[in-house]
């Protein structure tokens, strides 16, 4: 008996190590590479679209303007799918993530192991967060970045976007209905599949590089994104 629980406490160090020592080298690369710069490119035209990155300290939104030349985002997103159906929001912020860990985990404290674990392992599916702003509610700091782009590369980030969506088969975009975590935002359908190696952030960071903007080489999470634009943040 003494023997087997000497074998079951050394296996169980054993292990409790290797997940450790994976876990070290996961959040070392990340950090590496995330403070790995791919610089904004230059474009010929005016920026003039403003657009913002903006995080609540975990995920990444990324924030434009309800309506212009290119887009009315209000035609997909709508107004009428949020509680608050309120026009009047100028600005609206979409996301990506995992559909478990949006809907099911309003706050750190409802995380459960089994959606973590899906989360992690390719094993869920994922969803769109569409949330409206007011102007004043966009105020850059420590995670909020402010940023103009240009009608070229905002057309390259409204496609990025578009196809991060889930369509029907009338084209639009599909609604998860009963589930917001305020008055201003509703979930949608979306494509691909979260993992550790592809997250919320690494979304976003995507859809800098795809719209010419300062972004990480890789990045799981949100600090690396903002640390590229230290300069407006301080991180």
């Amino acid at each position: 008996m003494a023997s087997l629980l000497r074998k079951t406490v050394k296996i169980t160090g054993y292990t409790a190590a290797s997940l450790a020592g994976i876990v070290g080298v996961y959040l070392g690369v990340s950090w590496v590479l995330s403070r790995i710069p791919v610089a904004k490119k230059p474009s010929n035209e005016a920026e003039t679209i403003p657009f913002f990155v903006y995080s609540n300290g975990v995920h990444t939104d990324l924030v434009m303007p309800v309506k212009t030349s290119l887009i009315d985002w209000s035609q997909q997103v709508r107004y009428a799918n949020t509680l608050a159906n309120d026009a009047s929001l100028p600005y609206v912020g979409i996301g990506w993530g995992d559909k478990g860990f949006y809907l099911d985990t309003p706050t750190w404290a409802d995380l459960k192991a089994s959606t973590a674990f899906k989360a992690g392992f390719w094993l869920s599916s994922s969803a769109m967060h569409a949330t409206f702003y007011a102007e004043s509610e966009l105020r850059p700091g420590p995670e909020c970045v402010a940023l103009h782009l240009s009608p070229a590369e905002y057309a390259r980030l409204i496609a990025y976007i578009q196809a991060s969506f889930r369509h029907d088969a009338a084209g639009n975009v599909e609604l998860i209905p009963g589930h917001s975590y305020a008055r201003t935002d509703a979930f949608y359908e979306a494509h691909r599949v979260y993992s550790v190696f592809y997250t919320c952030n690494t979304w976003a960071n995507n859809a800098l590089k795809i719209s010419g903007q300062k972004a990480c080489l890789w990045t799981p999470f949100d600090t690396g994104i903002l640390h590229q634009y230290r300069d407006q943040t301080g991180r």
